[in-house]
């Protein structure tokens, strides 16, 4: 089975680094297919940034995502330009102190204020993307858990785990 995901924000909310994460904890460590791309505009922060990742039993012989199954809009500009692409049955993970409604035609929407618990809860707003991955995996189950655990602990700096592990947990638990 094939899974397409985009993951869009804007610069600086690690949109880019949630997609790297995901496809490598998929291969990695679940053993599955993915390719990953991504693109961002030339602003340093605040432009146009996603990642598009491919998950597949099977080998990912086309990278490009078209239509995805699962849309992860952590901006306004975000559901912009990828909600009317969002397969009609699609799930659509939002940061809801980003993105005030979603599209009336997505019926799958799950919100999880990302923005304000890596402020409040973490005190690191820059753990953000980590909650957003965290809804991402308790909502769709597309990568296990503890294959997102892994590559989250390979992936950021080093004396940086534990507050990205807290923060993934956190959005796993509170996912609307």
């Amino acid at each position: 089975m094939r899974t397409e995901l985009t993951i869009a924000g804007v610069g600086g909310q690690g949109s880019i680094t949630a997609g790297v994460i995901l496809g490598a904890a998929a291969v990695t460590y679940d053993h599955q297919y993915a390719a990953q791309t991504s693109a961002y505009s030339s602003e340093l922060r605040g432009g146009f940034a996603a990642a598009w990742v491919v998950l597949s039993e099977e080998p990912v012989l086309y990278p490009r995502v078209i239509a995805p199954d699962v849309l992860v809009a952590q901006a306004q500009d975000s559901i912009e330009r990828f909600a009317k692409v969002l397969k009609p049955q699609g799930v659509l993970i939002y940061d809801s102190d980003m993105i005030a409604q979603p599209p009336a035609q997505i019926t799958r929407a799950h919100p999880v204020a990302a923005t304000s618990l890596a402020r409040n809860e973490m005190q690191a707003a820059i753990v953000a993307n980590m909650i957003m991955l965290g809804a991402l995996c308790q909502v769709t189950g597309v990568v296990s858990p503890g294959a997102l655990e892994k590559a989250i602990a390979d992936a950021v700096p080093q004396g940086k785990q534990e507050l990205n592990l807290r923060a993934f947990a956190l959005g796993r638990e509170r996912v609307g």
